[in-house]
């Protein structure tokens, strides 16, 4: 199969699903069940993929999903991502790295600055992540989040994952960390975070990259485009010990065995009591609501629970978008993606995409980054790489924060 579809074969084996849309304001779309000719081709033992039409309120849209059993214990998910929290690449250049056979984009992700004057967006993305059980970074507050607003009872700490067990699941991670020194025990605000809450400390470690750490902190609690504070203050730590300080936060890689806790406002005055070469622990972790741990996992929002599409999703903005669905007990996955080619860029409203992956099974859902970030690549049989399913809406793939890899023995 080609990188992108030509448009008459995507028409021979599509087929069309018709979306109802209750004629009262407010009414949640009903979407039918795909049928028997949107037929899977196999990817690899445990992973297919198909394609097909949805009719919506804004036109006719085009689905690519990837179906992956978690019950065959050759497959597994993983973080696609760059080697660095503050970068981005194509969803096809992480998936081929690191060996993958299929995937789709992850997190929303600071993209844009333009509110920050001097400051360059990161890249980083926005909610937890979790790496073969390492832990890369926490969620920003809130209210600096990139990206659409959330549903209502939802947060940035949200993610979709899979556990120890091996079971795929919606949950929220928590940092849990400090940092201590000379008997005191204080709190860490974040890790690996492009924005810090007011008044914390964050540690970032060598696996936030080298983009300068000056974006966390700026805006606020309550205000993404609040200015940069002019209270900071930051300590770089080696093999446990201060070795040096600066009043602004600093770039550049940060060597293993390296850690550098930022500070703002009250963090920041914290921070300046600690002196060169004085004793400092750096511990952190992420606590899931759930009590479970996790092999991986990334973040977006919650969706659909309880094969119920959640309450105050919208239903009146479409555009293309990639998502999540869960299913047989957190054994099997729809991995969602929608086609970005003119004739289909109107795309689904989030709550057509909710009843969508109801519809192909799946009891929870999950949505990740759209517009241009969507993407789905898969392995072709007989190929060593993979090629890309969809028409990212760009014209071409977008360099993307992370993504979610689908990989086989």
């Amino acid at each position: 199969m080609t990188r992108h579809q030509k448009r008459s074969g995507a028409r021979n084996t599509a087929v069309t699903l018709l979306v109802a849309l209750g004629t009262l304001a407010g009414a949640t779309p009903a979407v039918a069940a795909p049928g028997p000719a949107a037929t899977w081709t196999t990817v690899a033992a445990g992973v297919a993929y198909r394609q097909y039409d949805l009719r919506a309120a804004a036109g006719t849209a085009h689905a690519h999903v990837l179906s992956v059993d978690l019950a065959n214990t050759r497959v597994r998910l993983g973080l696609l991502y760059p080697g660095a929290v503050a970068s981005r690449a194509a969803v096809s250049s992480l998936a081929n790295s690191q060996k993958a056979v299929a995937g789709i984009n992850g997190d929303f992700f600071d993209i844009s600055e333009t509110q920050h004057p001097g400051v360059a967006a990161t890249g980083a993305s926005v909610g937890p992540a979790i790496a073969d059980g390492k832990v890369l970074k926490g969620a920003v507050p809130n209210a600096q989040r990139f990206g659409p607003a959330l549903p209502p009872g939802t947060g940035t700490g949200a993610v979709v994952g899979v556990g120890t067990d091996g079971r795929a699941r919606l949950d929220t991670l928590t940092l849990n960390g400090t940092y201590s020194t000379l008997g005191r025990q204080l709190p860490l605000g974040g890790v690996n975070q492009y924005a810090l809450p007011e008044n914390s400390v964050g540690a970032f470690t060598s696996d936030w990259g080298s983009v300068s750490r000056r974006r966390a902190t700026c805006g606020t609690d309550t205000e993404r485009a609040a200015p940069c504070s002019t209270r900071t203050y930051e300590v770089t730590l080696r093999s446990g010990r201060v070795v040096s300080a600066s009043t602004t936060p600093g770039r550049g890689s940060i060597a293993a065995g390296t850690t550098v806790l930022v500070g703002r406002e009250a963090g920041a005055q914290r921070l300046q009591q600690l002196v060169r070469d004085q004793p400092v622990t750096v511990r952190y972790g992420l606590t899931s609501a759930a009590g479970r741990a996790y092999g991986f996992a990334v973040g977006g929002y919650p969706i659909l629970s309880g094969a119920r599409p959640r309450a105050g999703l919208d239903d009146s903005v479409p555009a293309v978008r990639t998502a999540v669905g869960i299913a047989s007990g957190g054994k099997r996955l729809f991995l969602f993606s929608l086609d970005g080619a003119t004739a289909y860029r109107r795309g689904l409203t989030i709550a057509e995409v909710a009843t969508a992956l109801k519809n192909l099974g799946a009891s929870e859902g999950f949505s990740l980054d759209g517009g241009g970030s969507s993407t789905l690549v898969a392995r072709p049989a007989g190929s060593a790489g993979v090629t890309v399913r969809n028409h990212p809406s760009d014209g071409s793939e977008r360099p993307v924060s992370n993504g979610i890899g689908v990989f086989t023995r």
